[in-house]
């Protein structure tokens, strides 16, 4: 069943909650790039992705798959995780500690429900995202794959050799979001190895290429669906999802800063001020 987006606000603002309060607990992680993309994965998870939290198996057979590429932004994963489910939210209170299943970067070993492929060595997880929809047509599995990237991220070669391949290949059960923030840990991407035309790019790669703001629930929603329905048509699609980095916590926001810094205990009693939630914390 659908939820509303007034109950999408409310896991929103508890996944930003969660964000900070694990970062801050451990001070280690980065919150920037994961408060971009709450939105998203509050709503890949809670109406998008047709999938089975308590039954998770890694081949994800007749389900649809989400392939977390950027894996420093573990956070918003596993807050998105635990609230569909696939593990106790209590285990978030455990991110990044002594033998915990929630590493830094997802990994696969620990055995974390709703994880599938190690992330955060930047630019493989559109490669991989090809291989299991690639498996999901030959096995006449209808469902879809979908795969977060960051906007940086598209600096790695193997991105773009995993553009032309699937197009060439018309895998077309394939949504890849690029999340344009126009940060990475080094400064602005613009100033790093500055990317133009984006869509262009892409269409000229053969794909469909939609756009979003990343951080309107609303719009979010609404091009989710359209990819869900121009999934199938012999393209791939990527969308194009403009967000801010820190989003949701004001002194976050404008700057890569945040990337990978925690907040001390003013900020996050400030960052949680700016985020009530009636859904509870950890």
């Amino acid at each position: 069943m659908t939820k509303p987006i007034t109950e999408l606000k409310e896991y929103v603002a508890q996944t930003r909650r969660d964000i900070v309060r694990m970062v801050h607990g451990v001070q280690s992680g980065h919150p920037g790039g994961s408060l971009g993309c709450t939105e998203l994965l509050t709503v890949l998870y809670q109406n998008v992705l047709r999938h089975n939290p308590s039954n998770f198996n890694m081949d994800g057979t007749n389900e649809d798959v989400f392939i977390l590429s950027n894996g420093h932004i573990s956070p918003v994963y596993y807050s998105a995780l635990a609230h569909s489910g696939y593990f106790p939210i209590s285990e978030l209170a455990t991110f990044r500690k002594l033998n915990t299943r929630l590493q830094g970067h997802p990994t696969t070993h620990e055995g974390l429900p709703g994880v599938r492929i190690a992330s955060g060595s930047l630019g493989q997880g559109l490669s991989v995202s090809c291989g299991i929809a690639q498996a999901k047509k030959l096995n006449n599995d209808d469902k879809l794959v979908y795969v977060l990237m960051g906007d940086g991220e598209l600096q790695e070669g193997q991105v773009w050799e995993a553009i032309m391949y699937a197009a060439h290949n018309k895998i077309d059960n394939l949504i890849a979001t690029v999340d344009v923030n126009g940060r990475q840990i080094d400064g602005d991407t613009k100033d790093i190895m500055g990317f133009t035309e984006l869509r262009s790019k892409f269409e000229a790669f053969n794909w469909n290429v939609i756009s979003m703001d990343g951080n309107d629930l609303n719009d979010v929603q609404e091009t989710l669906s359209k990819a869900g329905v121009l999934s199938g048509n012999g393209k791939p699609i990527c969308i194009l999802m403009n967000t801010e980095m820190g989003n949701g916590v004001d002194f976050m926001m404008g700057s890569h800063k945040w990337h990978g810094i925690p907040p001390n205990d003013e900020q996050l009693e400030a960052a949680l001020a700016q985020n009530p939630s009636s859904i509870g914390d950890y």
